[in-house]
């Protein structure tokens, strides 16, 4: 399908560990692409996708598709032009332990169905005796062979407007540290619930927990003269009357998109960076990744992001 002249954009929608490997070739072979998020399972494979739609001069959309929704670019645009003033505190929350398997049958091997390429399915990721459980929704991603969990697949529609709002979340070097609890049934086995805490150098302070645990879903920016939240549900501000502003001309306007898919193939027309360009999506990728990491090592961790490391 790349080699086809005829075709000039893909869209990624595979299992998360698969997403690397077709966004580089899609890159080398000169097609833009769509691509779901997170970018990859690793910090390296999102790396890989943003060199490579650099190197090779391509139009990418991260599907962070909240940066096309007026209520998030409106909190961020709060934030961002100091209506809270000097932000502080960042607070995340992305659903988690509410997702169970629904694959029943014990997690053994079985036979194989006909017509499936199991081989292909499983790809880049360690070759593991079939089960139904592995191509199960929302089993398969609960398995850390094809998804890093939903600190990170989840988690990145939210860090992503944390980023967006406030961009010193992942621009500036931080340390984080927190806890995690991981699945352990014979099947599912990455990340379930989590708290993380993350300090910049600035003296900025963003939390990441997973719904309820302590945060509320969504993103909220908290300064020395206010907050807003926003989640899908809605947005809220203290005062409320921050609910009220009118970004002025001369102030910092986002980008504006009311359609997320429209805007990418705009873009493919027009070859600008789209609402979610690569870069906004490996730096949200990454920040649930880290996450992730820290909570599996069970230790501070320190993060250069110039380095990425």
């Amino acid at each position: 399908m790349l080699a086809r002249e005829d075709i000039d954009a893909v869209v990624i929608v595979t299992q998360d560990h698969w997403h690397a490997v077709i966004a580089v070739a899609a890159a080398k072979a000169g097609k833009d692409m769509y691509c779901e998020k997170p970018l990859g399972v690793s910090v390296v494979e999102g790396r890989a996708i943003r060199d490579a739609i650099r190197r090779y001069g391509r139009v990418f959309q991260t599907g962070t598709q909240q940066r096309s929704d007026s209520k998030f670019r409106f909190a961020c645009e709060l934030a961002i032009n100091g209506y809270v003033g000097r932000i502080h505190t960042v607070k995340v929350a992305a659903p988690g332990p509410e997702y169970k398997r629904t694959y029943q049958k014990p997690p053994v091997e079985e036979p194989m169905p006909a017509g499936l390429d199991y081989d292909m399915y499983i790809g880049p990721a360690p070759m593991k005796p079939y089960n139904g459980g592995r191509l199960a929704w929302p089993d398969w991603y609960l398995i850390w062979d094809y998804c890093a969990g939903f600190s990170v697949n989840w988690g990145v529609h939210h860090l992503d407007i944390a980023n967006w709002g406030c961009p010193a979340v992942a621009d500036e070097p931080f340390e984080v540290k927190g806890r995690a609890g991981y699945r352990n049934d014979g099947l599912t086995d990455n990340i379930n619930d989590w708290q993380a805490e993350f300090n910049y150098v600035s003296g900025l302070r963003m939390s990441f927990t997973d719904t309820g645990n302590p945060n509320k879903q969504g993103c909220q920016f908290e300064g020395d003269k206010g907050w807003v939240h926003v989640d899908r549900g809605g947005i809220w501000a203290e005062p409320a009357s921050l609910l009220e502003v009118k970004i002025k001309p001369d102030e910092v306007h986002l980008y504006e998109s009311a359609n997320h898919h429209a805007d990418f193939l705009n873009c493919v027309r027009t070859r600008s960076d789209p609402v979610s360009p690569v870069e906004a999506g490996h730096k949200a990728s990454y920040l649930g990744l880290i996450t992730d990491i820290a909570g599996r090592l069970k230790r501070k961790l320190k993060w250069d992001p110039v380095k990425e490391q």
